[in-house]
């Protein structure tokens, strides 16, 4: 198999869903975000904007309000987080919310995001960070009491995207086990 130090990032990065409290150093978190932003995007339009949260009280305020809206909102993504000790995002002393601007144009935003999330995650593998890709803190930008953490936390005219958990694991992870029957060779 063909190797390279990129395709091993790849093949090691996995979804870490049990954090230890160690801080990320910011310099760490600054070369992270710095790579998001050096991703591409349709017609160069970058329609994101990274915000890096390392404060523990807003990650708190953030899984909190996430967590009160879940179960507002989804009974049975609330009793799965809740099966799973209750903790949105897992611990995680660090994160890096992307969010998004309405275009005025059909321009694949949600496509960017995607780029902007998986550069930042294998940007974090290979420093040594554990990542988890989550959706879920999207809830707490929702309802009254989300519009509150949204003005603190997003950009103004930003709309949530999706989140990158950083951290270091509490226990060592595996990547998925990935299916190969999933490419055709034409």
């Amino acid at each position: 198999m063909t190797s390279s130090e990129t395709l091993d990032v790849i093949a090691r990065r996995y979804a870490c869903r049990a954090f230890q409290d160690t801080p990320v150093p910011p310099e760490i978190l600054r070369a992270i975000a710095e790579a998001g932003v050096r991703s591409p995007s349709a017609v160069n339009r970058q329609p994101w904007r990274l915000t890096v949260i390392s404060d523990r009280t807003a990650i708190d305020d953030i899984g909190r309000v996430g967590l009160e809206n879940l179960k507002a909102a989804d009974e049975a993504g609330y009793d799965r987080v809740m099966s799973r000790g209750g903790i949105l995002l897992y611990n995680a002393p660090a994160m890096i919310i992307i969010s998004t601007e309405p275009l005025d144009s059909d321009f694949p935003v949600a496509l960017d995001a995607g780029i902007v999330t998986a550069t930042v995650a294998l940007a974090a593998t290979s420093l040594g960070v554990d990542t988890c890709v989550a959706a879920m803190p999207g809830r707490a930008f929702q309802g009254a009491n989300g519009q509150t953490l949204k003005a603190k936390y997003l950009p103004a005219g930003y709309d949530f995207a999706i989140t990158v958990l950083l951290g270091y694991a509490a226990q060592a992870g595996t990547p998925h086990a990935p299916d190969f029957s999933k490419i055709a060779y034409l």
